[in-house]
């Protein structure tokens, strides 16, 4: 694979990489260098993908894939440090999209794995459920209680 092409594939998807990895570790550091590996798996392979989809859904399966790999790592278990959002250079449209997204960065890992997938990302419960290797009912079940935690959160009903 060339130069050029793959600036095109990190300038296409690096931003939903790192959304996605961030969402999970919620650090800084750690979402960049999962980024990092997921880009470097990429180059080094030589897959061609049929659809535009299909190369996106496998960069987040190697997302969340390699952000399991370092929560189970010893060395992320003995260096819990987190990054403030307010450190982390996301940036938002509205003030509101960044309370909705600040209350997505407090529930618990595996709900913000879904509501990321199925907002941020767009992907139906078929596809999220192919990328983080649940089950269908499990990602219906996850996506229900993560909004139903968000409510209590945000306190007032959600038009997502």
């Amino acid at each position: 694979m060339d130069s050029e092409k793959m600036a095109e594939i990190y300038d296409k998807y690096s931003n939903a990489v790192y959304r996605m990895a961030f969402a999970y570790c919620k650090n800084k550091a750690d979402a960049e260098d999962i980024m990092q590996e997921v880009f470097i798996k990429r180059f080094s392979i030589d897959i061609v993908f049929d659809e535009e989809t299909k190369e996106k859904s496998w960069l987040l399966k190697v997302t969340v894939n390699k952000c399991r790999d370092m929560f189970r790592s010893l060395r992320y278990k003995y260096s819990l440090t987190l990054i403030p959002l307010e450190e982390a250079s996301l940036v938002y449209e509205t003030p509101e999209e960044s309370e909705v997204y600040r209350a997505v960065m407090s529930l618990p890992q595996k709900y913000r794995t879904v509501i990321h997938l199925f907002y941020y990302e767009e992907y139906s419960i078929k596809e999220i459920s192919a990328i983080t290797g649940s089950r269908e009912t499990a990602v219906q079940t996850q996506l229900f209680r993560a909004r139903k935690k968000l409510k209590e959160i945000l306190g007032k009903e959600l038009q997502l």
